[in-house]
């Protein structure tokens, strides 16, 4: 039986894959500082090193569990990245979880070793700013690269926006909110806004698959093998929520606004969480030939929908009040 250990391993990502290890049989260790409710304090087959792993000794006792294969959920900055290939440079598998953040042009699709990634200067690659966020993932990237080439079997994940039960950023919260409590939806733009995404059981198998069969020194991106636009998104949350809640009848109205449209009540395009202009794409092309694949669709949404409906999270604060999409809409009303 393998050894994972999973840095991090609570919360969102790291929370599935510590579920999908266990299902491939893996023993597991947690190590985190233990600031966040561990959902696994009472599984079997699950143990805990509590720890910060910025600091050299607590990864150093992460270290001494003598683990086959690695999976960092949490590293955020590029040192964090080439301190735990030191530390680790002897495991079967190292994996980094990257981001389609850290590509630097707007290809469609992006593709491993093909589309640039980001710059890093060193002053970005050590300030936690949202815009600093995609440079300093693409140096983690280059750090797993230095590392492959010393010998050591890392490897990366790139996703891109990613979603699933037990999601704490609330984006698509906002928006099955939104389907679920009014008749009426405002989209942004024509609808056919494209921003990929991915299933967070899908990044957990994707893990798992990359350190049992990827290449040292290679980045896998994983994405939903079928991309949907803005308008796609709404309309299978609809009917998400007609099959998992029978008070939900399919059949929202999706009404879409331009900037002008918009701009009457004081918004944005990209007021609107999940807006993205250029549109992203990952490749997953790469990642599929190892055996992977993604979750349907309609299966992978209905199980999102089902968590929102069981939890207290609503992701309002992530767009425009519905006051203000009110305005919009009886602007539009009058055209």
């Amino acid at each position: 039986m393998a050894h994972a250990l999973v840095i991090g391993g609570t919360r969102f990502i790291g929370r599935h894959l510590v579920d999908d290890l266990l299902a491939h049989d893996y023993e597991v260790t947690l190590f985190n500082r233990g600031t966040h409710e561990n959902p696994f304090a009472a599984t079997d087959g699950v143990e805990h090193v509590q720890g910060d792993r910025t600091d050299d000794g607590d990864l150093a006792a992460a270290a001494a569990v003598d683990p086959d294969v690695v999976f960092d959920c949490v590293a955020y900055f590029p040192r964090d990245v080439r301190q735990a290939t030191r530390v680790f440079d002897d495991v079967d598998a190292y994996v980094y979880i990257s981001s389609g953040s850290a590509y630097g042009r707007e290809d469609i699709p992006k593709r491993e070793g093909f589309t640039p990634l980001c710059e890093c200067t060193d002053e970005q690659a050590t300030t936690d700013e949202p815009e600093t966020y995609g440079p300093r993932k693409a140096e983690g990237d280059r750090a797993v690269f230095e590392a492959a080439a010393d010998g050591v079997n890392a490897m990366g994940v790139r996703p891109p926006i990613v979603y699933g039960p037990h999601d704490y950023t609330e984006r698509l919260d906002y928006w099955i909110d939104r389907v679920h409590r009014f008749d009426r939806v405002l989209v942004p733009g024509d609808g056919t806004n494209l921003w990929h995404r991915v299933y967070v059981e899908d990044v957990a198998s994707g893990l798992r698959v990359v350190a049992e069969a990827g290449e040292a020194g290679d980045i896998y991106n994983v994405g939903d093998q079928r991309a949907v636009t803005m308008r796609g998104m709404v309309e299978l949350i609809d009917e998400s929520l007609a099959a998992v809640d029978p008070d939900h009848e399919a059949g929202v109205e999706i009404v879409t606004a331009g900037p002008r449209e918009l701009a009457t009540a004081d918004l944005e395009l990209d007021d609107f969480v999940l807006y993205r202009d250029p549109p992203h794409m990952l490749s997953t092309e790469k990642v599929a030939a190892l055996g992977w694949e993604s979750t349907p669709l309609s299966e992978a949404m209905e199980r999102t929908v089902a968590d929102h409906l069981e939890s207290d999270r609503t992701g309002r604060e992530n767009g425009p009040d519905r006051e203000d999409e009110e305005r919009v809409l009886g602007v539009l009303d009058t055209v």
